[in-house]
């Protein structure tokens, strides 16, 4: 193992991990109110209405078959059932058809973004770079799949890559466990760190937008000032809200003496 290994496979994962962690901390804390997708939907909705459904559901089904393979052991699924035979059919293929829904989803966005002159023009240099990384990742990703796991002979990765992820979770860090792991699956593995390494800095941060807090708040009341308006007639205890105006001193002297 060399120095190189080392700062691949170690120094620049916890690099981006830092850097996606404090990130989001410093952009949350002096940019809430670039905390936002930056939505383009006012300037084009034709095109963005097929690109974005594909693009954003099919990135949770490829975010979701990540986490089963990456961070769940193998061991774990075999004992829920899970053979590995099965495991890998159901990841292989699967995970092939939402890959290229999600591509397809994002060559759809990425036209629209090119030719729809009002997008582009308020596309920014972080926007072009925060492409450039996912769209590699993503296709590097399936590239990977497809030449090993549906054309090939096959390769575990649950056994490499898997383990060495959850080295770096355990700040046990393992680099010896990608040095032999295929160049096409490093690549992808080194765009995907790199695409966390920008991630706090790009309108990625609007994936981590829940809103939670819709589900807690209070009830939105709307009343009317006029009492005619309505089909209903007013509810017992909901009495319409009056507008008050204060008397001047001066009519109130002028009552007084009257």
């Amino acid at each position: 193992m060399t120095p190189v290994d080392v700062l691949l496979w170690v120094a620049f994962p916890y690099i981006a991990g830092a850097s996606f962690i404090v990130g989001h901390i410093l952009r949350y804390r002096y940019d809430k109110f670039g905390w936002t997708s930056r939505s383009s939907q006012i300037y084009e909705t034709k095109i963005l209405r097929w690109g974005s459904p594909m693009f954003h559901y099919g990135i949770l089904g490829v975010f979701a078959g990540h986490v089963v393979g990456l961070l769940i052991p193998k061991e774990w699924m075999e004992f829920v059932g899970i053979s590995e035979q099965v495991y890998h059919l159901g990841a292989t293929w699967i995970g092939t058809a939402v890959a290229l829904i999600t591509i397809a989803g994002i060559v759809i966005l990425l036209i629209r973004r090119t030719t729809v002159k009002r997008v582009a023009r308020v596309t920014t240099a972080m926007d072009v770079v925060m492409y450039v990384f996912l769209a590699g990742s993503l296709l590097l990703g399936t590239l990977a799949v497809i030449q090993f796991q549906v054309l090939g002979a096959g390769y575990d990765y649950r056994g490499t890559v898997s383990p060495w992820i959850r080295s770096l979770i355990l700040l046990q860090p393992d680099a010896s466990l990608m040095v032999r792991v295929p160049l096409a699956f490093q690549l992808h593995v080194l765009v995907s760190t790199g695409l966390f390494l920008i991630w706090p800095y790009t309108r990625l941060v609007h994936m981590l937008s829940v809103p939670i807090g819709y589900l807690f708040r209070p009830y939105v009341v709307y009343r009317s000032r006029d009492s005619q308006l309505g089909a209903r007639a007013v509810r017992r205890g909901w009495e319409p809200s009056t507008h008050v105006q204060s008397k001047s001193p001066r009519t109130e002297r002028e009552r007084d003496s009257r």
